[in-house]
């Protein structure tokens, strides 16, 4: 019966809640994993002895959310630093020595079958399926699949270890045959002292699977060494596979497949708290199905059930993450040189609108941070110290060619102000846009949200028509909808009115070819809508099913998607022309703002006489399917 130590628990539990403190001290944003994290840990911590097989908990989530630097913080405060291994298996890289988890684990010294940690970080480069499908062939690292299904690596094989008792049989021999020698030669000078080398030790440790120190192996005798070579020979535990069943396992990788959003890395203009609802939507079901895309079924499997999905961080998130930084640097300016510094919220502002891309997570608000704050601070710091002065307050104001960073050197009663031009790198970008274009980029985005309104009958999340882009651009930013034969109706058009718009607004020779992705987007969906689905009565059979003996002639149904296309452009042309004063007045407003929010949209609507309801993120658009399946019909 397994003897439980009562006290040992009770002290790993206070260690387990201060880590989880540590870690949410340490980390924004991330609360809810933190906590499921160290709940999957509590098992494998507390009583790791009554484990069968090892804990593999998988994180996934967009770059820069945080995965990495959790585990090597969790693995430092639970102060398994030296139980621990990060790895990184990519089928690509061949500079590594190394060809199998056994030897990296041996390497490391956690090939005991003791409780310990290994990270398998950026597990996506180690995909076994290529884009198409097809498997990739792989000669490295195969057991990484057996230590996920029961925790057990294969051993040395026999001859190795016979290898190794010749070689200490015949040091011994070796050393017999020089003191024969000495003897009859009369050679009274000292016996010289062989120990092992730290190659030898540490060849011994590995190949025997013996965790005992280096330093006791160097003093260890050739006969002891010679005596527990053939002891472990004899018993045969050896030859026997290691058992990590007391490891923890930590899988992390970014699946961009999952995660639909996460080519939108130079995104600084959408909304955080859009990307974030959107992400909080992937479940472990979306996971798995994006593995399969990359992996064989059966390693999907190996990966297991326990599935922690990162949301890309929020609003207040990033704005939170900003306020630390800024209070590191008065904390530094403080400690470090004694200058009291005040930072008004002008910067925290500044550094948001330039240093936020919601798909990158936090990496660009820290260089953002150094280049918007502190590269500025340290030649006020040197002002501020060259005067005597030991009080520097710093604010922002102005706009585009006029802003500026305002800095008050100094106490109120004896100070001077320090002027510095600046504009921020991505207000650089926005700002260039020329006004032409930003008004045929309102118009385009007014079309969207026009036809979004009527449709949908809601307000579109976000429309911008000033981005940080070096080319003029914008989006309409729409909810997650549910996609039904009139939504995909409804969907066609609202992508078909951006281009659309321009026409009704400039006249047709001035429109123009912003449209391009807004109609293969289109496209797609009504070749979707005729081929795949089934919904155009004429056309019933699926014509995308591309396997041998199944394929459809998929030209058959070109005209009628080239018909179908054409009457919803004269659609949507009739819809826009009905609400010919919204669109105009949208894009005004729009063009003069150049970016609005949903409450902003719904508003100038209801001017024009069209009332429509406003959605928070992450709201899906979908039919009243339980109403209707309890409705009688008369």
């Amino acid at each position: 019966m397994l003897h439980i130590n009562k006290t040992i628990i009770a002290e790993r539990k206070q260690t387990l809640e201060k880590t989880r403190k540590v870690l949410k001290d340490r980390f924004i944003g991330i609360d809810r994993i933190i906590d499921d994290l160290l709940s999957y840990i509590q098992v494998w911590y507390l009583v790791p002895e009554i484990l069968k097989r090892p804990v593999t908990i998988n994180l996934w989530g967009m770059t820069g959310t945080g995965k990495t630097d959790l585990i090597r913080q969790m693995v430092k405060s639970l102060e398994f630093q030296d139980r621990f291994a990060e790895i990184e298996l990519s089928n690509s890289d061949t500079t590594k020595w190394v060809s199998s988890i056994a030897d990296i684990f041996e390497n490391e010294g956690i090939a005991d079958g003791k409780p310990s940690i290994v990270l398998f970080d950026e597990i996506q480069r180690f995909n076994t399926l290529d884009e198409e499908g097809k498997p990739v062939e792989q000669t490295k690292f195969t057991d990484f699949w057996e230590l996920l299904s029961d925790g057990r690596l294969s051993k040395k094989e026999k001859n190795e270890i016979d290898e190794l008792l010749i070689k200490f049989l015949y040091r011994r021999k070796e050393k017999e045959r020089k003191k024969a020698k000495k003897i009859k030669d009369k050679d009274e000078s000292e016996d010289e002292v062989e120990i092992l080398s730290y190659w030898e030790a540490q060849e011994l440790q590995k190949k025997l699977g013996i965790y005992t120190t280096l330093e006791e192996l160097v003093d260890m005798p050739d006969d002891s060494i010679i005596e527990l070579i053939r002891s472990l020979k004899k018993s045969k535990i050896v030859y026997e596979p290691v058992n990590y069943s007391k490891m923890l396992i930590i899988v992390s990788g970014n699946l961009d497949e999952a995660f639909q959003m996460a080519d939108r890395t130079s995104e600084a203009d959408v909304d955080a708290d859009i990307f974030h609802s959107f992400t909080q939507k992937i479940t472990m079901v979306d996971v798995k199905n994006a593995l399969t895309q990359k992996f064989r079924p059966e390693q999907v499997a190996r990966f297991g059930n326990i599935h922690l999905i990162y949301n890309s961080l929020r609003k207040r998130d990033f704005e939170q993450l900003i306020e630390r930084e800024v209070q590191r640097v008065i904390h530094d300016a403080k400690e470090q040189l004694g200058i009291e510094l005040n930072v008004d919220n002008s910067i925290h502002k500044l550094i948001y609108r330039n240093g936020v891309f919601p798909v990158q997570g936090v990496r660009p608000v820290f260089s953002s941070v150094t280049d918007i704050l502190e590269a500025q601070l340290s030649q006020l710091f040197c002002d501020a110290l060259m005067s005597d002065n030991t009080h520097i307050s710093i604010k922002y104001e102005g706009i585009g060619k006029d802003a500026k960073i305002i800095a008050d050197v100094g106490t109120q009663t004896i100070q001077h102000q320090v002027i510095i031009p600046y504009v921020g790198r991505i207000d650089r970008i926005r700002q260039s846009n020329q006004a032409a274009a930003v008004a045929n980029i309102s118009v385009h985005e007014a079309g969207h949200a026009v036809a979004y309104m009527a449709l949908m009958g809601v307000a579109p999340l976000q429309l911008k028509s000033k981005v940080a882009s070096s080319y003029a651009a914008g989006f309409t930013f729409p909810h997650q909808i549910h996609s039904t034969k009139h939504s995909l109706l409804n969907m066609i058009k609202i992508y078909l009115a951006g281009g659309i718009a321009e026409e009704v607004i400039f006249g047709a020779l001035e429109a123009s070819i912003g449209r391009i992705q807004d109609r293969a987007e289109a496209t797609k969906m009504t070749l979707d809508y005729v081929r795949r689905y089934g919904f155009d009565d004429e056309f019933q059979a699926n014509y995308s099913i591309d396997e041998r003996g199944y394929g459809m002639e998929w030209r058959t149904t070109d005209v009628d998607v080239e018909k179908m296309i054409t009457r919803l452009v004269g659609e949507t042309k009739e819809l826009l022309n009905r609400h010919l004063e919204l669109l105009r007045g949208l894009s005004i407003e729009l063009a003069l703002k150049g970016s609005m929010e949903a409450t902003e949209v719904a508003s100038v609507a209801k001017r024009y006489r069209l009332n429509v309801l406003i959605k928070e993120e992450g709201h899906l658009l979908i039919a009243d399917y339980d109403k209707k399946l309890h409705q009688k019909k008369g």
